[in-house]
């Protein structure tokens, strides 16, 4: 058992609290990581607001780490001690009939005890003050060490720096599989991008990738515009600048609607306004935010009738096993940004006050 740090979520909507954890060693087919950087994401916001349904308290929260493999199970093939990983939220055991069908990258391998906070046998490898701590999203990277299923880790380049591709364990592979798996944006092509948080940003590179020509950048928050620019945005607008719904407004700017939109925020009636900015005939919506729990999405069937697709992705459609090692390769190689999305790098202890400044759009 190792004793170490670990940031434990006791109950929602209160602030983490650095504890000391123990962490038990790996079960069969279980991997234990020291995970040397993590990010913070809405996701984790998200359950400890209490708002997601799956939510169980104490738990150890996180999911875009990165790390050194410590030890591992019984019949862990694929990783041994001082492989340099990432923890996967969404697995890919090869197995499944989702894994061997090349149209899903959503692994049910381990869907239903991930779900409940817990390791594919039913228990927890956290305990802290004598309680049973839960799990988060089969990865629970705020804590100096996890242990995680041996289908949850991809092995990835050893010189890699920890503190930037940890971010390839969610937001920017997401973003940025939103538009070229997703979408499967095309040269010459017009964009929307809804929400210019991390996700956005990573949307907008996908878009610029894949060649799109004119790339529109959507946020209440004008302090964003700067960044998405240089990410690839060719130019920003506000909701709030118009009398008009947004949606009127993108009709009206690109003659028709955009040839794809993204919304990257989670909100349903930005949804509908992102499905409504695309062209009639064309037009592809792809939802990349998570709304919250029993909310309902909305739009006149006229819109899909006459062309429109409305389409959603988890994880960028990457099937992570395979894909995060050749995402890593490809940030080594400078084809896709990382460095760029890091405004901000605290120790550890300093958790909360990171949450403060993504909440406040920092």
């Amino acid at each position: 058992v190792i004793k170490c740090k670990a940031a434990v979520a006791w109950e929602a909507g209160k602030p983490l609290s650095i504890e000391e954890v123990e962490v038990a060693p790996p079960k069969a087919h279980e991997v234990r990581i020291k995970i040397v950087a993590t990010a913070v994401c809405h996701t984790d916001a998200y359950t400890l607001s209490g708002a997601d349904p799956e939510g169980c308290f104490p738990v150890i929260l996180g999911h875009e780490g990165a790390g050194i493999v410590e030890s591992v199970g019984e019949g862990v093939t694929k990783v041994k001690k001082g492989d340099t990983v990432i923890p996967l939220y969404i697995p890919q055991c090869g197995e499944c009939k989702f894994c061997k069908n090349p149209k899903t990258n959503l692994c049910q391998k381990i869907r239903i005890t991930q779900g409940k906070g817990v390791m594919p046998d039913g228990t927890s490898r956290f305990t802290c003050k004598g309680k049973q701590i839960y799990h988060f999203m089969g990865t629970s990277t705020f804590s100096e060490y996890t242990v995680v299923a041996d289908i949850s880790v991809a092995k990835i380049d050893a010189a890699a720096p920890l503190d930037k591709v940890c971010l390839l364990g969610c937001g920017i592979s997401t973003g940025y599989g939103a538009a070229v798996n997703t979408a499967k944006v095309e040269p010459g092509s017009t964009c929307a991008v809804f929400g210019l948080g991390g996700v956005g940003l990573a949307v907008i590179m996908g878009c610029k990738i894949a060649g799109a020509s004119r790339i529109i950048g959507v946020d209440i928050n004008k302090d964003k515009y700067a960044k998405a620019k240089e990410f690839g945005a060719t130019e920003c607008i506000s909701p709030q600048d118009s009398k008009k719904p947004i949606q009127e407004v993108l009709v009206e700017m690109t003659d028709g609607g955009v040839d794809y939109s993204f919304e990257c925020i989670g909100n349903v009636g930005v949804m509908r306004a992102a499905l409504e900015a695309c062209h009639k005939g064309w037009g592809v919506s792809v939802i990349v935010g998570v709304a919250a729990a029993g909310q309902e999405i909305s739009t006149r069937p006229f819109q899909l009738v006459t062309g429109r697709t409305w389409k959603g992705t988890a994880f960028g459609g990457w099937k992570s096993v395979d894909n995060v090692p050749k995402l890593v390769t490809e940030y080594m190689s400078k084809k896709i940004k990382v460095d760029e999305f890091v405004t901000h790098t605290l120790p550890f202890d300093k958790i909360n006050e990171a949450f403060e400044l993504m909440h406040s759009g920092k």
